[in-house]
């Protein structure tokens, strides 16, 4: 029996990938990494994680997000209540293990969970009652964690004093750490400048991810980790507004996990005599669309790696009479088993297209107009012409270049456009196609 890495590794040679990886990066002020192999995944790989914040515990401030699926994982009810203990103030660091998520496990799963933030809270210079930590897990659905492998790995990693770095590798290794189907580690480190005040700070955004991806969120855990001084609840509006318009809007097969968790950790490193950031702060706006845009770089390359995918596909719905059915539409389009194949088989099936669109679940109609829907492929390799056209006005167009229309769907990247010609609102949707190898990827995932 063929295992999944072996799969893995035939559907996707690490190396073409590999530019996606980086060779070196910035990191947040304030914030230092530890991961080992506690013995929890198979082949002695990295599977136990943790980040922790060194500066002020009084600027610590986090933030998540999570699964709406309703088999909650108990990570995910733990670190909710965590949030909710604590109002988002003074949790200063973050423990995840890869190899079993810990979900549909009953009340000793609960009772492991929180164990496991005591454990990291103690370590911290706590007592049980004060977490000081998030907890998050994934790997198989419906398997114990193995308590004995995890207390060890916490103890391992506490103990050791060489064990916490904030140099690349410590903070590539945590990426690897948290892995399950995924054929690269995807960490993002950006830096911006306020505009305001010419401040520089870093976000640095680490995700896994690769198969069961579909709002809301996805199959992912995520991280947000920034040196900005944020109040807890700039930290949570600026956060929900980023993964609305980032991990919200991909998918590779249209399904939700029961373990999604995209947290965010502040620490105010940057300049501690800084006031918390607000919502009525000027800086707010700024800081939101730069979360956002760390959200959404991190949030394609979960799509670039979904299970078997050869393409990677924009979906933009453009001149919308309202955002809300824009975003419905291309969800919709993204989702679309058959869209999603005749994508793999170079097929420009335009009718799949409009089907998928049709049948799309929008408040009202006012958006849509099947007299002044347009729908193209549009290049991105600067080859000419870069748009094709394949609807215009509602009308299909008959003398459709096939040959054009094979040699874009043979790119690795490709945009959908659809022109609703209703309004000015705009959404953007990042798919991939749906091929052999992702049914041969899951067929054989548990075992």
């Amino acid at each position: 029996m063929h295992t999944t890495k072996t799969l893995l590794q035939k559907a996707k040679p690490l190396d073409k990938y590999a530019r996606f990886v980086p060779t070196h990066a910035t990191f947040p002020l304030g914030f230092e990494t530890a991961s080992i192999s506690a013995g929890i995944k198979k082949n002695n790989a990295l599977d136990l994680g943790v980040i922790r914040n060194v500066n002020d515990p009084k600027r610590a401030r986090a933030a998540a997000v999570f699964t709406t699926n309703k088999f909650q994982a108990a990570p995910v009810t733990v670190s909710r209540n965590v949030l909710q203990h604590t109002k988002g103030e003074g949790v200063i660091a973050t423990i995840v293990n890869s190899g079993c998520a810990n979900s549909v496990t009953g009340d000793q799963g609960q009772e492991d969970a929180e164990k496991t933030v005591d454990l990291v809270s103690k370590h911290l210079g706590s007592d049980s009652s004060e977490n000081l930590s998030l907890v998050m897990s994934t790997g198989v659905i419906g398997q114990r964690l193995p308590m004995d492998k995890l207390e060890n790995g916490i103890e391992k990693i506490f103990n050791d004093k060489k064990a916490f770095g904030s140099d690349f590798n410590s903070w590539l290794n945590f990426a690897k750490s948290i892995c399950t189907t995924d054929t690269f580690p995807k960490i993002i480190s950006k830096q911006f400048k306020l505009s305001t005040t010419g401040q520089t700070y870093t976000i640095t955004g680490i995700a896994k991810g690769a198969g069961m991806i579909c709002p809301n969120m996805a199959t992912l855990l995520s991280y947000l980790i920034t040196d900005l001084p944020l109040s807890s609840s700039a930290a949570t509006s600026s956060l929900k507004y980023a993964v609305d318009r980032s991990f919200n809007c991909i998918s590779v097969d249209g399904d939700m996990s029961t373990n999604d968790t995209l947290c965010m950790l502040s620490n105010g490193a940057i300049d501690n005599q800084m006031e918390d950031i607000t919502e009525d702060s000027e800086l707010y706006d700024e800081i939101k669309l730069n979360i956002t845009s760390v959200a959404q770089d991190l949030a394609k390359l979960v799509v670039r790696d979904g299970e078997g995918s050869t393409k990677f596909v924009t979906v933009k719905v453009i001149n919308s009479e309202n955002y809300a059915d824009a975003r419905t539409i291309a969800e919709s389009i993204s989702n679309s088993m058959l869209v999603k194949t005749a994508l793999y088989g170079q097929d420009a099936n335009w009718g799949r297209i409009l089907c998928a669109i049709g049948y799309a679940k929008l408040n009202d109609m006012r958006a849509l107009d099947a007299d002044k829907i347009s729908v193209s492929f549009v290049t991105t390799d600067n080859s000419e012409p870069k748009e094709l056209k394949l609807v215009i006005n509602g009308v299909p167009q008959l003398n459709l270049d096939e040959e054009r229309a094979s040699q874009m769907l043979a790119l690795e990247d490709l945009e959908v456009l659809v022109d609703l010609n209703t309004g000015t609102e705009t959404a953007q949707f990042w798919t991939c196609d749906l091929t052999h190898e992702y049914v041969t990827i899951n067929g054989d995932y548990r075992t």
